[in-house]
């Protein structure tokens, strides 16, 4: 199981990012445990500057904006 933490103050882009997560993941039949993260001090700890941000099995794949539904698959593939 993949676990993902999701990392934003909870706007629209974070919530669309969460379920392109989520979306990507069933299409690819992965089972992931998505968290969000809304404290501040705990995205800041992963050196998040920019939100949405993508943490994956404890490693930052992706910050600030939408990510491509392509890039999720890849990071939920390896």
């Amino acid at each position: 199981m993949k676990d993902v933490k999701v990392l934003g103050p909870g706007c629209k882009r974070c919530r669309t990012t969460e379920d392109m997560v989520r979306a990507e993941a069933e299409r690819l039949g992965v089972p992931v445990r998505v968290e969000k993260v809304t404290d501040y001090a705990a995205i800041a700890g992963y050196g998040i500057a920019a939100t949405p941000g993508i943490v994956i099995d404890g490693k930052v794949v992706h910050a600030g904006g939408l990510p491509k539904a392509e890039d999720i698959a890849q990071w939920l593939s390896t």
